[in-house]
């Protein structure tokens, strides 16, 4: 849990452009993932649950600094 709490606080630190770009690399990332796993070169199918969540907690560090930045 520790581990999450220091991913978020990392992911906060960026600004939204940089994010964005987390977004695409993560995106490639499982692209790749999925297509070993479909091939049966992939043998840590975790990996694919790891990306789709880490596509969510970025988008989601995405929409609070969207949100803060229209209510100030």
């Amino acid at each position: 849990m520790a581990k999450l709490t220091n991913d978020l606080k990392d992911l906060r630190g960026k600004n939204i452009k940089d994010l964005e770009g987390l977004v695409l690399e993560v995106r490639e990332n499982q692209f790749k993932n999925r297509m070993k796993h479909k091939t049966g070169q992939l043998n840590e199918s975790h990996l694919l649950t790891a990306d789709r969540k880490k596509i969510a907690q970025i988008k989601t560090v995405i929409n609070e600094k969207k949100s803060e930045e229209e209510s100030a």
